[in-house]
């Protein structure tokens, strides 16, 4: 449904576009293993549900299955260049015939839910931020800075990003006077959205996450037409 598209000239994405022809637009940051074809496939997940989708690039072509590689990929990734790209590709996607509205959707998984969250604060022109179980020791959003509201989705059995950890995070935002709502998924294991991870997916808790994500952009994105 997608392909791939330059929107810097050092940055490229994929980019799916709906059948309709135009709706929302939204952002989708990859995992530690980089722009892989589960992202893509989000992404394509979305242009059918009527939105523009555009996933960047982070690590220029790079992709692993293994995770200790992916662990250097992901500590290499230079934050304030990770904002660079993400600020052109939320530019690029608003200036694309597509795009209705004047503010993007973000969302991310692992990695890229917190730099979803980073985005969020960095740049007004996100009006919706998703944040599926964000980890990333180098990133650190300035809550302060948030306008938009946020949704986010945890694992009960998560190891990387505990329970405890979400609710802190979800404490936080509200003692900011941010508006979030946080999910601990029950029995689900960190990375239960990627469907191509078997030992770790989990159908149940993916559909209603996807489905209250949906509904979460159409409700926020819609009202900055």
């Amino acid at each position: 449904m997608g392909n791939m598209v330059q929107f810097s000239p050092a940055d490229s994405g994929y980019l799916a576009t709906p059948v309709s022809g135009s709706g929302p637009g939204v952002i989708v940051i990859q995992e530690w293993w980089g722009l892989v074809d589960h992202i893509k496939s989000v992404a394509d997940r979305f242009a059918a549900a009527g939105f523009v989708a555009l996933a960047p690039d982070f690590y220029n072509g790079e992709t692993t299955t293994s995770p200790d590689e992916a662990g250097k990929l992901m500590m290499a990734l230079k934050i304030d260049d990770a904002e660079k790209k993400l600020r052109g590709a939320i530019d690029f996607l608003l200036l694309r015939d597509e795009t209705t509205g004047t503010r993007v959707g973000t969302v991310g998984f692992c990695m890229g839910g917190q730099l979803s969250l980073y985005a969020a604060c960095a740049n007004p022109k996100v009006g919706a931020c998703v944040d599926f179980y964000g980890i990333h020791p180098n990133v650190q959003p300035d809550l302060a800075s948030l306008q938009a509201p946020v949704l986010g989705f945890f694992a009960e059995k998560d190891v990387f990003v505990t329970p405890e950890v979400a609710r802190q995070l979800e404490s936080d935002l509200k003692a900011a006077g941010k508006q979030v709502q946080f999910t601990i998924c029950e029995g689900a294991d960190h990375a239960f959205f990627n469907d191509t991870r078997r030992e770790v997916y989990h159908e149940q808790h993916a559909k209603q996450g996807w489905d209250r994500m949906v509904a979460f952009y159409r409700q926020h994105l819609v009202s900055c037409l």
